[in-house]
């Protein structure tokens, strides 16, 4: 992985921006917004098309070069003017060098007229590192995926449908990088049935390249110092030229839900009131049905859980999914309280041992220093107020969340209604609805049934979950410890504190299924405390403290065997077997037969201990899958989560158990 730079600015004296990189301007000297509206909105038919969609429509667009993000808030604007309530704008856009958060809101203010929108986007320009960066807006009712990197390594691994395409890339003769073949082959790739695309050059070659991948071009006269700008629409992949490999069946989009738009979702933990808020966004009407009497009673309940990044330097699908969660549940965040909800504290990982030092080196390598960076003994304990025997990695961005609050903001969300002492111990799928009993009384039907009570979904579906038991101990801040200003981890984490008391754990248990605190625990607890910082466990003066009299909770985190998430639409396990059947003889086989999805039962479970990052993200692909939307992840990432991989690799593996 080859981590991601900043935009380098120079500004003209009318404070317009300047790549160094690229020598070449974001907008044009004379008028910018004109220029946008007139190359982007007006030859893609855009307010025409947004005043055609009807509630619960949705218009998708696709960019190469965000730059400043002007024609997304131009597109805003107009599809705020023009559509009806219960509309949906998708932008994603491919940049390389995102600007820094200073920079955007400097190139802003030069648009006041836009002011509305961009404080909006700006508010939610955090977090933007590698990869795919899901930013949702106006209450959901517009989404920005940004795709940050090159984009012929981003593009490639976006599953979308686009409707209108602006290509703005730097000036061909500037960046020829982003006007080649195999970039429009993508375009084509990815373009939905009548697609538009426009762009401001008129440039020869550029046409000529963008018909041959199955646009039909057209010159049509510019404005200002522009003769000639290029307008098309997609006719259809080049007959002679081999069409893109598919997804493979069980991958594929199963057939979108038809009429209401209703969904139950069981479990109001991180996962299920997250999808819950991602489905209502959308226009859903969901219903979170949850056992006990409250949300977030048991992962998801502890006081304090941290936004902690386990990366791997190869760009594993896992490391993709942490930073694409990561930033998407730290732009959530903003909406709560800080200080009691959350708190950006950064978080330090020690580096406790050799091992672990040189994991940190590879990692450092790997991203920018805007995500992670390196701190020698004195910094680190600069950054945390305390002593410490070792310095780490430190992750500014990081910092502990109470779980509970995230899933009450999402549960409050419009179209959601929360049914407590709901414990769904059958469903059955009768006509087009589900229906979800407890015992012989019928809870609630729907004809969507999301599963999202992590290792309890085992009851409903065969995937191969297993549970942990995690045991957290809660100390009473000291006059002293106060000290502490960042989370620190090490085998285990201990954060600052929230309203009198720091939250240290956790214990890691694979054979206890008893949820009573044990002075055990806490007993280790307080080991791992002083094997992060002697200093802090002197300040909270734990050689005075028995195990036996402190305050704690247990819960299960529900985890996976590749430690993924398991996300997505749920199959019939002996029809699937029977289907591909071939993979026993041949891994390679991709057989031509449908999917037999469970229609309407999909899954959101298996996320371990990061649940905090990836439970949020997961609900946004989770309601791409229902409402045939581009994922926010990449395509590598989406198969890799998918529940289906784990019978596809029994049936390679040649036999039907759980792997």
């Amino acid at each position: 992985m080859n981590p991601v730079t900043h935009a380098q600015l120079d500004w003209d004296d009318q404070g317009r921006p300047h790549s160094r990189v690229f020598d070449d301007v974001y907008f044009s000297d004379q008028s910018g917004l004109e220029e946008t509206r007139y190359v982007f909105l007006e030859q893609n038919r855009l307010q025409e098309r947004f005043a055609a969609l009807p509630a619960g429509g949705r218009l998708v667009i696709g960019e190469t070069g965000f730059g400043t993000g002007l024609n997304f808030l131009c597109a805003w604007q107009l599809f705020e003017q023009h559509a009806k309530a219960g509309a949906r704008l998708h932008f994603v856009s491919v940049e390389k060098y995102p600007l820094s958060h200073a920079d955007l809101q400097r190139a802003l203010t030069l648009w006041p007229e836009l002011a509305v929108f961009a404080e909006q986007l700006l508010a939610q320009y955090i977090a933007i590192h590698q990869g795919f960066q899901r930013i949702v807006l106006d209450n959901g009712r517009v989404t920005l995926t940004l795709l940050i990197g090159d984009v012929l390594e981003q593009l490639p691994q976006l599953d979308a449908q686009i409707d209108a395409w602006f290509l703005d890339g730097f000036a061909p003769a500037k960046n020829p990088e982003m006007w080649t073949a195999e970039l429009f082959a993508e375009l084509a790739r990815l373009a939905a049935p009548g697609s538009t695309i426009s762009t401001f050059t008129s440039t020869g070659w550029v046409r000529r390249l963008i018909n041959a991948a199955g646009f039909k071009m057209k010159r049509t006269p510019g404005i200002g110092h522009k003769w000639e700008i290029l307008r098309g629409e997609f006719v259809g992949w080049p007959a002679e030229t081999a069409k893109p490999v598919g997804a493979k069946p069980w991958f594929a989009r199963p057939s979108p839900i038809k009429g209401e738009r209703n969904a139950l979702v069981i479990g109001g933990g991180l996962a299920g009131c997250a999808t819950a808020a991602s489905l209502a966004a959308r226009g859903w009407h969901v219903s979170i049905l949850e056992r006990h009497n409250a949300l977030a009673q048991e992962a998801s309940g502890n006081p304090q859980g941290v936004l902690y990044l386990k990366l791997s330097a190869h760009g594993t699908a896992l490391s993709q999914m942490i930073v694409a969660g990561f930033g998407h549940t730290r732009r959530l965040l903003e909406h709560l309280h800080r200080g009691v909800d959350w708190d950006g504290c950064g978080v330090l990982q020690l580096a406790f041992d050799v091992k672990e030092a040189q994991r940190q080196a590879q990692l450092v390598a790997a991203f920018a220093p805007d995500l992670l960076h390196l701190l020698d003994r004195d910094q680190a304990q600069a950054k945390a107020g305390i002593a410490l025997e070792h310095g780490g990695l430190f992750f500014p961005e990081g910092g502990w969340v109470h779980p509970p609050a995230l899933c009450q903001w999402q549960a409050r969300q419009p179209g959601i209604t929360v049914q407590l002492h709901h414990n769904v111990l059958d469903l059955r799928k009768v006509g087009d609805e589900w229906q979800a009993r407890d015992g012989g009384q019928l809870l609630a039907t729907a004809p969507v049934v999301v599963l999202a009570g992590a290792a309890e979904v085992q009851r409903f579906a065969d995937l191969p979950l297993k549970r942990i038991r995690g045991q957290i101990t809660r100390l009473a801040q000291t006059v002293e410890s106060q000290a502490l200003t960042t989370v620190l981890c090490a085998e285990g984490y201990i954060a600052p504190p929230r309203l009198g008391e720091h939250t240290l754990g956790a214990s890691f248990d694979f054979k206890h299924e008893d949820l009573t605190p044990t002075a055990a625990d806490h007993a280790g607890n307080l080991t791992m405390l002083q094997n992060i910082s002697s200093d802090l466990a002197k300040r909270l003066r734990t050689d005075t403290l028995d195990p036996a009299t402190l305050y704690g909770r247990a819960a299960f985190r529900c985890t996976s065997p590749d430690y993924l998430p398991i996300v997505g639409p749920l199959a019939d396990s002996s029809a699937f077997a029977q289907a591909y059947e071939s993979l026993r003889k041949d891994a390679r086989s991709v057989p031509n037969t449908p999917c037999p999805w469970q229609d309407g039962l999909y899954i959101n479970s298996g996320h371990g201990s990061r649940g905090l990052i990836t439970a949020p993200l997961s609900a946004e692909l989770l309601a791409a899958w229902l409402d045939n939307e581009p994922l926010p992840v990449p395509r590598s990432v989406a198969e890799a989560c998918h529940p289906n991989r784990f019978a596809v690799r029994a049936l390679v593996r040649g036999n039907t158990t759980k792997t």
